[in-house]
């Protein structure tokens, strides 16, 4: 089977091989192990490969370079306008020879892959749209196209896309999914954390205004200023770090908040299992892989109540939901920490939970969808 991958994620070369961002790589390694040949479309930089990237492993890639574009700003759409018809072009041409084609969505060549696919009304297409899926949600102009072409069974025909969450009035060819991040076999027993001594909270993602580091590191500087010994780690890199480098000296935050870079997943998957917490107050996601990590190592998720967070937390049940209100959400925070039988439950309960979503029930559905 020729299958053809379209994404908007950005990869690298080295040595004769591609990679791209570890999460996404990982997942779609399970995807390519069942086909003969893999034809990607995505852009193509030459920037050295960082820790949380990762190989691409099939011994025949036909890559397909695009430009990368955004549509934001008078300068970048007269750039994305003389640079779509080339990439319309190859896409076109690469789902012509492909037996499968896969869209990665939302993204701009998502959206452009979209568009193309309805020209192949016979061919057996999946898409996976990593983004909210609520239709409720305040999103781009872009993703909303691409959810109505998707969920259009008119104009997309022999598809289904898998989605994140269960949503009313879906279509039939939408199909809620998962992203796991383990196997069976990573299934160790997992030694309880009690909330005595110093307690510790964790930010893995990226350091930008949507995942909202600057507000987890308030959260915890407002319950350490009401006599809790707590510290926050975070992990990941971004534009915000030198404001939250600011923040913490300006604070005297020093001792309280520890900035730590982006780590392998070896060394987050550690971090998971020593920590109590793991703050993701998102202003959007869509399957939110730290929350479902966390909660896979008993590290008891804090996060916002965006895309299918309140489902994987049970309303509160399995962690705890934030208003992205300060004192609200400190107040939510301190009653689970002067409760240790009640956080003892919740991360009973979240461990259960996420432990259902291993890597080799992932492997058994991606065959599946393959075949049908």
């Amino acid at each position: 089977m020729k299958f053809a991958i379209i994404t908007h994620v950005i990869h690298g070369k080295e040595l004769g091989n591609y990679y791209g961002y570890e999460p996404y790589v990982r997942e779609m390694n399970l995807w390519i192990k069942n086909v003969s040949e893999v034809l990607l479309v995505a852009p193509l930089h030459t920037t050295s490969k960082s820790p949380i990237q990762e190989f691409y492993r099939h011994d025949k890639i036909n890559f397909v370079p695009v430009a990368n574009f955004d549509i934001s700003g008078f300068k970048n759409i007269l750039h994305s306008l003389a640079v779509m018809p080339s990439i319309v072009w190859k896409i076109y041409q690469t789902m012509k020879k492909a037996d499968h084609i896969h869209l990665r969505c939302p993204g701009n060549i998502g959206l452009l892959g979209c568009l193309v696919q309805i020209l192949f009304p016979s061919k057996p297409k999946t898409a996976k749209y990593a983004g909210n899926w609520d239709s409720n949600a305040n999103q781009p102009l872009s993703y909303r196209i691409q959810k109505w072409i998707l969920s259009n069974t008119f104009l997309t025909k022999n598809m289904q896309v898998l989605v994140y969450g269960e949503w009313e009035n879906s279509t039939k060819n939408i199909k809620p999914f998962f992203t796991a991040s383990y196997f069976e076999k990573d299934k160790i027993e997992v030694k309880p954390r009690n909330l005595e001594g110093k307690i510790s909270f964790l930010f893995v993602g990226t350091l930008s205004n949507g995942k909202q580091p600057l507000y987890a590191i308030q959260l915890v500087e407002k319950l350490y200023n009401n006599g809790n010994n707590i510290q926050l780690t975070l992990y990941g890199e971004g534009n915000e770090r030198a404001i939250l480098e600011s923040y913490i000296a300006e604070n005297k935050l020093e001792n309280v908040i520890f900035l730590k870079g982006n780590q392998n997943q070896e060394t987050i998957k550690k971090a998971y299992l020593e920590n109590h917490f793991v703050v993701l107050p998102s202003l959007s996601e869509g399957w939110p892989k730290v929350v479902a990590e966390g909660m896979f190592w008993g590290c008891l998720p804090i996060a916002s109540k965006v895309s299918c967070v309140p489902n994987m937390l049970e309303n509160s049940k399995r962690g705890i939901l934030l208003d992205l209100k300060l004192d609200q959400d400190v107040q939510s925070i301190q009653s689970i920490l002067k409760d240790n039988n009640l956080y003892q439950d919740k991360v009973n309960k979240a461990i259960q939970w996420s432990r259902q979503f291993t890597m080799d029930v992932f492997e058994n559905e991606i065959k599946l969808l393959l075949k049908s």
